[in-house]
C-alpha cells in the first residue's frame, strides 16, 4: 500500500517561508494529479493547491502569488514552497496523491505555524 510523507513543517515568523514536501513509499504509476490540503484547528480541510500530470496547476485564492506548487515526476515527490507566509496560513498541510478524480492517497500531515 502507498504511503506519503511530509516534511518540512515547523514555526516560522509571519512574512518567513518553508518549503514542503511529500514523498511517496513507492512509485505511483498512474497519477491523475497532485496536491496539498490544509486543515486550521476548528476548521474544515481546504484545498491549497494542487498540479496535474501535465503540471497544471491551481491555488485557493488565499494563497495566490505567495505559494508554489512543484512536482519532480523522477522522483515522484511534490513540494509546496511557502513564501510571504502569514498567521492565518497556520495548520496542518495534508499531501494528496489522487489517482482519480474521487480516489488516491493521503499523508499524515505536517504542521505549519505562523507566529512571532
Amino acid at each position: 500500500q502507498v504511503q506519503l510523507v511530509e516534511s518540512g513543517g515547523g514555526l516560522v515568523q509571519p512574512g518567513g517561508s518553508l518549503r514542503l514536501s511529500c514523498a511517496a513509499s513507492m512509485s505511483i504509476l498512474s497519477i491523475y494529479d497532485m496536491g496539498w490540503y490544509r486543515q486550521a484547528p476548528g476548521k474544515q480541510r481546504e484545498l491549497v493547491a494542487t498540479i496535474t500530470n501535465n503540471f497544471r496547476t491551481n491555488y485557493a485564492d488565499s494563497v495566490k502569488g505567495r505559494f508554489t506548487i512543484s512536482r519532480d515526476a523522477a522522483k515522484n515527490k511534490v513540494y509546496l514552497q511557502m513564501n510571504s507566509l502569514k498567521p492565518e496560513d497556520t495548520a496542518v498541510y495534508y499531501c494528496n496523491y489522487r489517482i482519480t478524480v474521487t480516489t488516491g492517497y493521503w499523508g499524515q500531515g505536517t504542521q505549519v505555524t505562523v507566529s512571532s
